[in-house]
């Protein structure tokens, strides 16, 4: 993989030199097989895979249909275990504690709907986690009387200690679970995950991070989160191919834990009882390999200093404009590849359907209710300068002509 070579030279190198680098750069982006005449700015919905991970999950999928029962059941589905030992060591827990899922809304809804609730037992979320995730609390509300209880901190936040205070204000001695993003996906706000989780553990709550924006995004360990639950997508920051993600569990939980779908006898204490949905490709999930080494090829540290690099090359041109602001705080431990562009006078959606019929460029409105509302940029290693200029001239063009 040329990739891996031409990361050797910057072994040693401060990653914010590394991330303007655009030889290097170029090399990565050689890596993927993009549409050129449309710019995809909303990464953050779901990546493009890198070329490598396609092509292997074009392998697998060509050897599983010469015969499934014996390719894909008796070649192929055992070769998962090295997946889930390289995801385990890069997130930095045990492999018997990581579940291969098919993205983060599965991962966190076996959390949400497999721990045991009474009528009564309270929740407490934000209003910047993810809409399903907010829906299925509501769901068992409807159904099991649990009181659902979601936070509203400013956006964005003064401090990082602030949303831990209005975390830990909603907590009563009802709370039996805290769900938060790790990285939201509105405005690509950081929150203190270990410091939650370190609320709720003294108070005996599970705690369930939702980090489909944050693993293969910024650099971190199991270690620095310190919590119960972790659910992610791997087709967002990891680039790993559509329908694939994993879910941790600490393993003195897994017992406890119920799976969407019955397991085996005999799995209540193994996390593969939380794979158990029947029939189901290997293809996707040994690409997931593929990923994961382009993905370490270009180092964590390094990858994280290009996204920001690319967040701030937009975001310090347009705020020259007084009409143009972001809800993003710049602080580089509050946030990283994400942003989110607001206009003065202008609906995030008529920017967002502006930015597509006139300049082609991919992006997605965020819209709070009475709170706040911009267009939400996420661009990727691929994204090159050009693409990020052209957009902040589109942006420009479009307000001046409002």
């Amino acid at each position: 993989m040329e990739q891996i070579q031409a990361a050797a030279r910057y072994a040693a190198e401060d990653p914010l030199e590394a991330a303007r680098d655009e030889d290097f750069w170029m090399e990565a982006r050689n890596a993927f097989t993009v549409d050129r005449t449309i710019i995809n700015l909303n990464n953050g919905g779901v990546s493009p895979p890198s070329r490598y991970a396609s092509e292997a999950m074009g392998r697998y999928l060509t050897m599983s249909d010469m015969a499934p029962v014996s390719y894909m059941w008796r070649q192929l589905d055992p070769k998962v275990e090295t997946v889930r030992n390289m995801l385990a060591d890069d997130f930095g827990c045990d492999p018997e504690e990581v579940a291969i899922t098919r993205n983060a809304s599965e991962s966190l809804e076996i959390c949400q709907y497999g721990i045991d609730l009474k009528r009564g037992d309270e929740i407490v979320t934000t209003t910047q986690d993810y809409p399903r995730m907010i829906n299925t609390w509501k769901q068992r509300e409807a159904r099991e009387g649990i009181v659902l209880k979601q936070v509203v901190f400013e956006v964005p936040p003064p401090s990082m200690d602030y949303i831990v205070r209005q975390i830990e204000n909603a907590i009563t001695d009802r709370t039996r679970v805290i769900l938060v993003c790790h990285i939201t996906n509105r405005t690509g706000q950081v929150l203190p995950i270990k410091e939650i989780c370190a609320l709720g553990r003294k108070r005996g709550i599970e705690v369930i991070i939702d980090g489909s924006h944050s693993y293969a995004h910024i650099p971190f360990k199991l270690a620095d989160l310190d919590c119960d639950y972790f659910g992610t997508s791997l087709h967002k920051w990891l680039m790993a191919p559509i329908g694939t993600g994993f879910l941790y569990v600490k393993k003195e939980k897994i017992r406890g834990l119920w799976p969407l779908m019955a397991g085996n006898p005999g799995q209540e204490d193994d996390i593969r009882k939380f794979e158990q949905i029947g029939t189901h490709p290997a293809a996707n999930r040994l690409a997931i390999a593929e990923a994961m080494t382009f993905h370490q090829s270009l180092k964590a540290e390094r990858k994280a200093a290009r996204l920001r690099y690319l967040r701030r090359r937009w975001t310090e041109r347009l705020s020259q404009n007084p009409r143009l602001g972001t809800l993003t705080p710049d602080d580089p431990a509050q946030s990283c590849g994400i942003g989110l562009l607001t206009v003065e006078g202008m609906p995030a959606v008529k920017m967002v359907s502006e930015l597509w019929s006139k300049h082609r460029i991919l992006t997605t409105p965020i819209i709070q209710e009475n709170e706040y509302e911009g267009t939400r940029i996420s661009p990727n290693v691929y994204t090159t300068l050009k693409e990020i200029d052209f957009f902040c001239d589109a942006v420009e063009s479009i307000v001046k002509k409002a």
